[in-house]
């Protein structure tokens, strides 16, 4: 059998997701295909030439080890290492400036700027979200007021308007394939995710951010939120190491996307 550096950080804490327990689970169904090495993100350098194929999964804010990843991805690219999530996105792998470049395309995204000066863009918010760039798992945002926005002049951050939506929803693809669909039905609880049937429009709305990216290989997850209206707009594209929550589908669900997965890494690998 094939080897398989599998990347993760087993005691990194998230809000309302526990990752050593999806990656246990992962990791006892990849060894049925594949000898599985498990490694920090962290010492990721020192054993790329244990492997045939690493696979980048729930490793944390990046932002913790900035340096090293860095150096990591080009290791990666300069030494053509065989990798999954292939570090050839223009998402999250690169923070949130991705936001700006879509909303200046006219993509349906949730309305992002980076100047205090451009507010007037996200129409009248009582209250707004500032973000940092490489932000994730909500590290340094903060909800302010127009009036505290005004006060603080946030600077090379991002500003979006605090949206009343009905509830966040979250489409996931292996490489362009659309796998499964999840939901919050209560906004408040973002993790507390339900099975969602995706209809043809969602599934319209989700691939084209899927044929922007346009990633050689990877796992994605396009978050979304529905608003009052019925439209969508983007709030994520997480084509670095997405949380996939596979806990919570049937087993139907769960054994067909494991056994869609295991195809592609052993094409790869």
């Amino acid at each position: 059998m094939k080897t398989i550096l599998y990347l993760t950080d087993l005691h990194f804490k998230a809000n309302g997701r526990n990752y050593y327990e999806e990656d246990l689970f992962i990791t006892s169904k990849l060894r049925e295909h594949f000898n599985i090495l498990i490694g920090n993100p962290q010492q990721a350098i020192a054993l790329l030439d244990k492997a045939d194929l690493v696979v980048f999964r729930n490793t944390g804010a990046v932002i913790g080890y900035q340096d090293y990843f860095d150096h990591f991805v080009d290791v990666v690219q300069n030494e053509k290492i065989n990798i999954f999530n292939s570090f050839d996105g223009k998402a999250d792998i690169k923070g949130k400036q991705y936001l700006l470049d879509l909303m200046k395309t006219e993509y349906p995204v949730i309305p992002t700027v980076e100047d205090i000066s451009d507010i007037d863009a996200l129409g009248n918010s009582e209250k707004y979200i500032v973000k940092i760039k490489n932000g994730a798992d909500s590290i340094g945002m903060e909800i302010l007021t127009k009036e505290e926005l005004l006060k603080a002049k946030p600077e090379g951050k991002l500003i979006q308007p605090f949206l009343d939506f009905e509830y966040e929803v979250s489409f996931y693809y292996l490489d362009e394939k659309f796998q499964y669909a999840l939901y919050a039905p209560q906004k408040e609880k973002r993790w507390d995710l339900q099975e969602y049937g995706a209809t043809p429009e969602d599934l319209e709305f989700a691939k084209q951010f899927i044929q922007w990216n346009n990633i050689k290989t990877g796992i994605t997850r396009v978050d979304a939120c529905r608003m009052k209206d019925g439209s969508l707009l983007l709030v994520e594209l997480e084509d670095l190491n997405p949380f996939l929550s596979i806990e919570l589908l049937s087993a139907e669900k769960r054994n067909a996307f494991m056994n869609n997965w295991v195809t592609v890494l052993k094409k790869l690998a």
